[in-house]
């Protein structure tokens, strides 16, 4: 049962997404915050699985937050929840390593169903999101050659299954090798890339033309 940390600043807003989530026999909400002092206080301790986090906070943003807590090796998925769909926002937040972005006009019919996604290690993007990400990624004056990234044959063929949204075990499956060597494997590309996440990764495959993908959704299970 995935432990989830709400941090908004606006009471009604956290309430209700309160309700939502408890309504869910599988979630559990452990606490909620109102700052970005709150976030970072209440993930140190209670270690939740999925940290949904607003933008915009009384005193720093939401990537603000993103960051700090990346940068101290904090392992909560953060899924962000806001009303803000412009490229700086979106961009910025992802990578910093938000994992999953969702937006409040979709809250109430999706935030259930994100929750349990990033819980998972998936990434999760509301539609219009995740049109804006592949439109950035495979604009053609944003392409870069495979052949420039550092990574060997083998893990190439991992990026690409994971940016095609294969959950580990399926990946094992496909190239005939053990789930424990897959998560390895990921966790290596991972520092290989810079990257804290499974939607950073994705994003850099697209740039170099190792996938193709269409404009809708999310997904992909984590390390």
């Amino acid at each position: 049962m995935p432990s989830v940390v709400i941090v908004d600043d606006h009471p009604i807003v956290r309430a209700g997404m309160c309700a939502v989530l408890n309504r869910a026999n599988d979630i559990r909400v452990v606490a909620e915050g109102a700052t970005g002092a709150d976030a970072l206080r209440l993930v140190a301790a209670h270690r939740p699985d999925v940290l949904v986090l607003d933008v915009n906070l009384p005193d720093v943003n939401g990537i603000q937050v993103t960051r700090q807590l990346r940068a101290h090796g904090a392992s909560p998925a953060i899924l962000i929840l806001t009303v803000h769909q412009d490229r700086q926002t979106v961009f910025g937040l992802l990578e910093a390593g938000a994992t999953g972005y969702i937006l409040k006009d979709d809250a109430l019919e999706t935030l259930v169903g994100a929750v349990r996604a990033v819980a998972r290690g998936e990434s999760w993007l509301s539609p219009e999101i995740a049109r804006q990400v592949v439109a950035r990624a495979t604009r053609p004056e944003d392409r870069a050659p495979a052949d420039a990234l550092p990574l060997t044959p083998r893990e190439i063929e991992i990026l690409c299954l994971l940016a095609q949204g294969c959950a580990n075990a399926l990946i094992a499956q496909k190239l005939v090798i053990t789930t424990r060597t897959v998560q390895n494997a990921v966790s290596t590309i991972y520092a290989k890339l810079g990257v804290s996440s499974r939607t950073q990764a994705a994003l850099i495959a697209i740039r170099h033309g190792l996938v193709q993908v269409e404009p809708t959704g999310e997904n992909a299970d984590a390390p």
